[in-house]
Protein backbone atom coordinates (compact mmCIF):
# COMPACT_ATOMS: atom_id res chain seq x y z
CA UNK A 1 0.00 0.00 0.00
CA UNK A 2 1.09 3.86 -0.76
CA UNK A 3 1.79 5.96 1.62
CA UNK A 4 -1.45 8.03 2.78
CA UNK A 5 -1.79 11.50 1.15
CA UNK A 6 -0.65 14.14 3.61
CA UNK A 7 -3.19 17.14 2.77
CA UNK A 8 -2.15 20.50 4.30
CA UNK A 9 -4.83 23.25 3.99
CA UNK A 10 -4.69 26.58 3.39
CA UNK A 11 -8.09 28.25 3.48
CA UNK A 12 -7.40 32.05 3.16
CA UNK A 13 -3.50 33.50 3.09
CA UNK A 14 -2.07 37.00 3.12
CA UNK A 15 -3.24 38.45 -0.13
CA UNK A 16 -6.90 36.82 -1.61
CA UNK A 17 -9.96 39.51 -0.67
CA UNK A 18 -13.32 39.12 -1.25
CA UNK A 19 -12.38 41.81 -3.74
CA UNK A 20 -10.20 38.95 -5.58
CA UNK A 21 -12.61 36.70 -4.86
CA UNK A 22 -16.26 36.16 -2.38
CA UNK A 23 -14.80 32.53 -1.63
CA UNK A 24 -12.27 34.17 0.68
CA UNK A 25 -12.97 33.25 4.58
CA UNK A 26 -11.89 36.18 6.24
CA UNK A 27 -13.74 37.01 9.44
CA UNK A 28 -13.07 34.27 12.45
CA UNK A 29 -16.45 32.69 11.73
CA UNK A 30 -15.81 32.19 7.87
CA UNK A 31 -12.43 30.67 8.08
CA UNK A 32 -13.68 28.05 11.34
CA UNK A 33 -17.03 27.19 8.97
CA UNK A 34 -14.41 26.76 5.72
CA UNK A 35 -11.84 24.47 8.21
CA UNK A 36 -15.18 22.63 9.32
CA UNK A 37 -16.06 21.36 6.00
CA UNK A 38 -12.51 20.68 4.93
CA UNK A 39 -12.17 18.11 8.31
CA UNK A 40 -15.90 16.75 7.43
CA UNK A 41 -14.28 16.16 3.88
CA UNK A 42 -10.74 14.68 4.99
CA UNK A 43 -7.91 16.83 5.67
CA UNK A 44 -4.66 16.22 7.38
CA UNK A 45 -3.75 19.18 8.76
CA UNK A 46 -4.33 23.31 8.57
CA UNK A 47 -2.43 26.10 8.23
CA UNK A 48 -4.29 29.44 9.32
CA UNK A 49 -3.73 33.27 8.67
CA UNK A 50 -5.31 35.68 10.94
CA UNK A 51 -7.11 38.50 9.15
CA UNK A 52 -8.54 41.92 10.57
CA UNK A 53 -12.47 41.02 9.82
CA UNK A 54 -12.93 45.08 8.98
CA UNK A 55 -9.81 45.70 7.13
CA UNK A 56 -9.33 42.35 5.57
CA UNK A 57 -5.67 42.58 6.48
CA UNK A 58 -3.39 39.66 7.41
CA UNK A 59 -2.75 40.11 11.36
CA UNK A 60 -0.38 38.50 13.43
CA UNK A 61 -2.50 39.15 17.15
CA UNK A 62 -2.74 36.00 19.09
CA UNK A 63 -6.31 36.94 20.34
CA UNK A 64 -7.66 36.34 16.97
CA UNK A 65 -5.62 32.94 16.08
CA UNK A 66 -6.97 31.98 19.79
CA UNK A 67 -11.03 32.60 18.43
CA UNK A 68 -10.10 30.68 15.34
CA UNK A 69 -8.12 28.01 16.86
CA UNK A 70 -11.14 27.45 19.66
CA UNK A 71 -13.43 27.43 17.03
CA UNK A 72 -12.26 24.40 15.55
CA UNK A 73 -11.19 22.23 18.18
CA UNK A 74 -14.40 22.63 19.28
CA UNK A 75 -15.48 20.10 16.19
CA UNK A 76 -11.98 18.68 15.83
CA UNK A 77 -9.94 18.84 18.95
CA UNK A 78 -7.37 16.04 16.94
CA UNK A 79 -7.16 18.33 13.82
CA UNK A 80 -3.05 19.50 13.36
CA UNK A 81 -3.06 23.11 13.23
CA UNK A 82 -0.35 25.23 12.24
CA UNK A 83 -0.17 29.00 12.43
CA UNK A 84 1.58 31.69 10.29
CA UNK A 85 4.70 33.65 10.87
CA UNK A 86 5.24 35.21 8.07
CA UNK A 87 7.53 38.09 7.46
CA UNK A 88 5.55 39.68 4.58
CA UNK A 89 3.95 42.03 6.58
CA UNK A 90 5.26 41.80 9.89
CA UNK A 91 9.43 42.88 10.68
CA UNK A 92 9.59 42.41 14.49
CA UNK A 93 9.85 38.78 16.33
CA UNK A 94 7.41 39.89 18.67
CA UNK A 95 4.77 40.08 16.05
CA UNK A 96 5.79 37.29 14.12
CA UNK A 97 5.94 34.97 17.91
CA UNK A 98 2.81 36.30 19.24
CA UNK A 99 0.82 33.41 18.39
CA UNK A 100 3.28 30.72 19.38
CA UNK A 101 2.29 31.98 22.84
CA UNK A 102 -1.10 30.44 23.30
CA UNK A 103 -1.19 27.89 25.41
CA UNK A 104 -3.63 24.95 26.43
CA UNK A 105 -6.32 24.00 24.50
CA UNK A 106 -5.57 26.94 22.26
CA UNK A 107 -1.55 25.88 21.54
CA UNK A 108 -0.54 25.81 18.03
CA UNK A 109 0.93 22.35 16.72
CA UNK A 110 2.87 24.12 14.70
CA UNK A 111 4.10 27.61 13.07
CA UNK A 112 5.21 28.17 9.66
CA UNK A 113 9.06 29.08 9.39
CA UNK A 114 10.31 30.19 6.22
CA UNK A 115 14.25 29.00 5.25
CA UNK A 116 14.93 32.71 4.10
CA UNK A 117 13.78 35.97 2.66
CA UNK A 118 12.47 36.42 -0.87
CA UNK A 119 10.45 38.10 -3.55
CA UNK A 120 7.18 37.76 -4.54
CA UNK A 121 5.68 39.60 -7.74
CA UNK A 122 5.19 42.93 -5.99
CA UNK A 123 6.53 42.75 -2.38
CA UNK A 124 9.14 41.10 -0.38
CA UNK A 125 9.25 38.17 2.52
CA UNK A 126 11.72 38.98 4.78
CA UNK A 127 13.58 36.59 6.94
CA UNK A 128 16.93 37.09 8.14
CA UNK A 129 19.24 34.68 9.41
CA UNK A 130 18.92 35.48 12.93
CA UNK A 131 15.01 36.09 12.94
CA UNK A 132 14.26 32.65 11.65
CA UNK A 133 16.73 31.12 14.35
CA UNK A 134 15.17 33.43 17.12
CA UNK A 135 11.96 31.85 16.10
CA UNK A 136 13.34 28.43 15.62
CA UNK A 137 14.53 28.91 19.16
CA UNK A 138 11.08 30.37 20.54
CA UNK A 139 9.25 27.31 18.81
CA UNK A 140 11.72 24.69 20.54
CA UNK A 141 11.42 25.56 23.73
CA UNK A 142 7.58 25.60 23.84
CA UNK A 143 7.11 22.01 21.75
CA UNK A 144 5.82 24.03 18.77
CA UNK A 145 7.12 21.95 15.39
CA UNK A 146 8.11 24.30 12.50
CA UNK A 147 6.15 23.89 8.99
CA UNK A 148 9.24 24.36 7.04
CA UNK A 149 8.64 26.17 3.95
CA UNK A 150 11.06 25.91 0.86
CA UNK A 151 11.19 28.12 -2.13
CA UNK A 152 14.13 26.69 -3.19
CA UNK A 153 16.75 24.19 -2.87
CA UNK A 154 18.99 27.17 -1.18
CA UNK A 155 16.47 27.23 1.10
CA UNK A 156 16.64 23.28 2.00
CA UNK A 157 20.52 23.53 2.25
CA UNK A 158 19.34 26.07 5.42
CA UNK A 159 17.42 23.86 7.10
CA UNK A 160 20.71 21.55 7.28
CA UNK A 161 22.15 24.16 8.90
CA UNK A 162 19.49 24.81 11.14
CA UNK A 163 19.44 21.01 12.60
CA UNK A 164 23.49 21.38 12.95
CA UNK A 165 22.81 24.32 15.28
CA UNK A 166 20.05 22.23 17.08
CA UNK A 167 17.48 24.63 16.02
CA UNK A 168 15.59 21.59 14.31
CA UNK A 169 15.03 18.39 15.75
CA UNK A 170 13.07 15.59 13.74
CA UNK A 171 11.23 14.51 11.99
CA UNK A 172 10.83 17.42 9.91
CA UNK A 173 7.54 18.50 7.57
CA UNK A 174 8.45 20.25 4.27
CA UNK A 175 5.99 22.55 2.16
CA UNK A 176 7.98 22.61 -1.13
CA UNK A 177 6.45 25.62 -2.93
CA UNK A 178 6.99 26.09 -6.41
CA UNK A 179 6.21 28.95 -9.65
CA UNK A 180 6.77 31.93 -7.36
CA UNK A 181 8.65 33.95 -9.93
CA UNK A 182 11.72 34.44 -8.30
CA UNK A 183 12.33 31.04 -6.78
CA UNK A 184 12.15 27.15 -8.10
CA UNK A 185 9.87 26.75 -10.76
CA UNK A 186 6.79 24.26 -11.24
CA UNK A 187 9.05 21.50 -13.07
CA UNK A 188 10.35 18.15 -12.18
CA UNK A 189 13.45 18.94 -12.35
CA UNK A 190 13.38 21.86 -9.66
CA UNK A 191 10.85 19.48 -7.87
CA UNK A 192 12.91 16.51 -7.80
CA UNK A 193 16.28 18.26 -7.02
CA UNK A 194 14.65 19.86 -3.66
CA UNK A 195 12.90 16.41 -2.31
CA UNK A 196 15.99 14.52 -3.28
CA UNK A 197 17.83 17.18 -0.81
CA UNK A 198 16.31 17.25 1.84
CA UNK A 199 17.07 16.27 5.10
CA UNK A 200 17.14 12.22 6.44
CA UNK A 201 12.99 11.58 8.02
CA UNK A 202 11.39 14.38 6.36
CA UNK A 203 7.55 14.37 5.43
CA UNK A 204 6.97 16.56 2.51
CA UNK A 205 3.65 18.24 0.55
CA UNK A 206 4.28 19.92 -3.07
CA UNK A 207 2.33 23.21 -3.25
CA UNK A 208 2.21 25.24 -6.61
CA UNK A 209 1.68 29.06 -7.10
CA UNK A 210 -1.28 30.31 -8.76
CA UNK A 211 -2.10 27.78 -12.24
CA UNK A 212 0.67 25.79 -11.02
CA UNK A 213 -1.16 24.60 -7.71
CA UNK A 214 -2.90 22.24 -9.84
CA UNK A 215 0.50 20.46 -11.70
CA UNK A 216 2.18 20.26 -8.38
CA UNK A 217 -0.70 18.81 -6.20
CA UNK A 218 -1.07 16.17 -9.08
CA UNK A 219 2.72 15.28 -9.15
CA UNK A 220 2.89 15.16 -5.37
CA UNK A 221 0.06 12.62 -5.68
CA UNK A 222 1.38 10.72 -8.51
CA UNK A 223 4.67 10.46 -6.98
CA UNK A 224 3.85 10.00 -3.55
CA UNK A 225 4.16 12.87 -1.53
CA UNK A 226 1.64 15.16 0.12
CA UNK A 227 -0.31 18.16 -1.39
CA UNK A 228 -0.59 21.34 -0.03
CA UNK A 229 -3.95 23.09 -0.81
CA UNK A 230 -6.20 26.07 -0.90
CA UNK A 231 -7.22 29.42 -2.05
CA UNK A 232 -4.33 31.15 -0.05
CA UNK A 233 -1.67 30.12 -3.20
CA UNK A 234 -4.34 29.54 -6.04
CA UNK A 235 -7.95 31.79 -6.58
CA UNK A 236 -8.86 29.77 -9.75
CA UNK A 237 -10.36 26.37 -10.21
CA UNK A 238 -9.50 26.42 -14.19
CA UNK A 239 -5.85 27.32 -15.18
CA UNK A 240 -7.90 29.45 -18.54
CA UNK A 241 -9.26 31.34 -14.85
CA UNK A 242 -12.59 31.63 -16.15
CA UNK A 243 -14.32 29.67 -12.28
CA UNK A 244 -13.49 31.14 -8.87
CA UNK A 245 -12.54 28.20 -6.40
CA UNK A 246 -14.49 27.74 -3.32
CA UNK A 247 -12.04 26.03 -0.82
CA UNK A 248 -14.26 23.16 -1.14
CA UNK A 249 -13.89 22.23 -4.94
CA UNK A 250 -10.26 22.54 -4.74
CA UNK A 251 -10.55 20.15 -1.94
CA UNK A 252 -13.05 17.67 -3.33
CA UNK A 253 -10.95 17.74 -6.60
CA UNK A 254 -7.63 16.53 -4.47
CA UNK A 255 -10.21 13.78 -3.31
CA UNK A 256 -10.83 12.91 -6.70
CA UNK A 257 -7.38 12.72 -7.46
CA UNK A 258 -6.10 10.80 -4.94
CA UNK A 259 -8.75 8.18 -5.01
CA UNK A 260 -7.62 7.55 -9.02
CA UNK A 261 -4.13 6.89 -7.46
CA UNK A 262 -4.92 4.50 -4.94
CA UNK A 263 -3.91 7.17 -2.02
CA UNK A 264 -6.17 7.32 1.18
CA UNK A 265 -5.70 10.41 3.37
CA UNK A 266 -3.54 10.12 5.91
CA UNK A 267 -5.55 11.63 9.12
CA UNK A 268 -4.44 14.01 11.65
CA UNK A 269 -3.72 11.25 14.33
CA UNK A 270 -1.44 8.88 12.28
CA UNK A 271 0.58 12.65 11.52
CA UNK A 272 0.78 13.00 15.28
CA UNK A 273 2.41 9.82 15.29
CA UNK A 274 4.66 10.65 12.57
CA UNK A 275 5.53 13.72 13.66
CA UNK A 276 6.05 12.62 17.15
CA UNK A 277 3.77 15.69 18.17
CA UNK A 278 0.91 15.42 21.16
CA UNK A 279 -2.14 12.74 20.80
CA UNK A 280 -4.52 15.94 20.47
CA UNK A 281 -7.99 16.42 22.05
CA UNK A 282 -6.20 18.99 25.03
CA UNK A 283 -2.70 17.90 24.56
CA UNK A 284 -0.85 19.68 21.47
CA UNK A 285 2.83 20.29 20.04
CA UNK A 286 5.59 18.48 20.57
Amino acid sequence: MSEKLIINFTPTGMIPTKKMTPHVPVSVSEIVEDVHKASEAGITMVHLHARDEVTEEPSYKKEIYSEIIGGIRKFDPYLVICVSLSGRNFKELEQRADALYLENALKPDMGSLTLSSLNFNKVASMNTPDMIQQLAAIMKERGIVPELEAFDIGMVNFSKYLIKKGLLEAPHYFNLLLGNIACSQANLLHAGIMIQDLPENSLWSLAGIGNAQLKMNSTAIAVGGGVRVGIEDNIWYDTERTKLAGNSDLLDRIHVIAKANGREVMSSKEFRTKMKLKPGNGEYGR
